[in-house]
């Protein structure tokens, strides 16, 4: 289960617990083999990703062979005394944009105020539709053509603050988890206990330096509590921010020749929901119906408005809303204890985790002051 494949053209930047130093590593994926490669020019990740090119570093760093892929991938995460994969981020910032797939938010509101009658919601697409040429999967956020939508939203009643973000100028950009919270693959993932109505969010999360460069991705499941945040906005960061309810993994691939943010944006992701009770979900998010072009997430997220010495990971949000009955009809979607959550993409691998709830996975100690003291024990910093 807690195997990922990852394409042998590329070029990877990840972490794991080294048992022996009681703290984590950074290493480099070279086929089957995992390369230690930490050292005092690059102890952290961040340091890798602020380099003018963090693939040629990663590509040709010199380092200790610390295992196999299949091996290590295969550790659970939480087991101190054998190695495991971690998030593949550290002192990153971690953010995430919401509700940047314009087009399936006009629908999900559209379908509400029609209250489940067909007849009714096909009229008011119909109406909406006509004041915007006959397209809602075409509106670009921010332009003169949402800007038209948005009046027209308006007149039928429609227009929510989801909306003024979907189709609005500014992107909805939050902070999801704190630095080293994160949990990476083959980590239980956490609910909250409040929490009756949720699902898994299949997103590609960008890796951002400190400048704004944008050096590589990795895949990200930003587990969302529906019924905690659609009672207020205001609940969103008690719906967000919680125990592992960041997932990032399994590895961040570094941009080269061989992958850039033009694969991003062409990206297609696919999701697997496999219960205990035996219920599957398969899902799919495709990046070639954002609204907001990754690069533009960036540029409101970090600029001379906010810097980020540290840099970021940012989640960029997805088309994916469940919608499949799991239970009692009409009901939808929600998770339960014990589902397998799979999120895919052909270049990039594949992410697993399990849930639980956040007050049942593993407690998060190993901050920041635990971090820096474990770099200069072993006399990285």
């Amino acid at each position: 289960m807690n195997e990922f494949s990852l394409p042998a053209d590329g070029v990877y930047l990840g972490r794991i617990w080294l048992p022996e130093a009681q703290g984590p590593s950074v290493v480099s994926i070279r086929g089957e083999e995992v390369v230690d490669i930490t050292s005092r020019s690059a102890p952290t990740v961040r340091d890798i990703c602020e380099m003018d090119s963090p693939a040629d570093f990663v590509r040709s760093a010199a380092g200790t062979v610390v295992g196999s892929l299949s091996e290590i991938a295969c550790n659970k995460p939480g087991d101190m005394d054998r190695m495991h994969f971690l998030a593949p981020c550290d002192l990153q910032a971690v953010k995430a944009c919401g509700v940047t797939f314009a087009s399936s938010m006009v629908e999900r509101v559209i379908e509400e105020k029609a209250a489940g009658d067909p007849a009714k919601a096909q009229d008011i697409r119909a109406r909406v539709g006509e004041a915007i040429g006959g397209s809602l999967r075409d509106i670009k956020a921010g332009s003169d053509a949402a800007a038209a939508v948005k009046a027209t939203l308006m007149a039928e009643g429609l227009w929510s603050q989801y909306l003024e973000v979907g189709i609005g100028p500014d992107a909805e950009v939050f902070s999801k988890a704190q630095v080293l919270s994160s949990v990476g693959p083959g980590a239980d993932v956490g609910l909250h206990p409040i929490s009756r109505w949720n699902n898994p969010e299949p997103e590609i999360v960008l890796a951002v330096s400190s400048t704004g460069a944008i050096v590589g991705a990795s895949l990200g499941n930003d587990v969302n509590l529906r019924d905690v945040e659609g009672r207020s906005a205001l609940l969103l960061g008690k719906a967000k921010d919680n125990n592992a309810s960041c997932a990032i993994g399994p590895v961040i691939r570094l941009f080269d020749e061989s992958f850039s943010l033009d694969d991003i944006r062409g990206a297609e992701l696919d999701l697997k929901v496999t219960g205990p009770d035996g219920f599957v979900l398969d899902g799919h998010s495709s990046m070639k119906e954002i609204s907001r072009d990754p690069a533009d997430l960036v540029s409101q997220t970090l600029g001379r408005h906010h810097q980020y010495p540290d840099g970021l990971m940012l989640f960029l949000g997805t088309l994916f809303a469940p919608t499949q009955d799991r239970d009692v009809p009409g009901e939808g979607f929600t998770h339960k204890i014990g589902d397998v959550v799979t999120i895919s993409m052909d270049q990039l691998g594949r992410l697993s985790n399990t849930v639980r709830l956040s007050t049942e996975c593993s407690e998060w100690t190993f901050g920041l002051s635990a971090f820096m003291r474990n770099l200069a024990a072993r006399k990285l910093i």
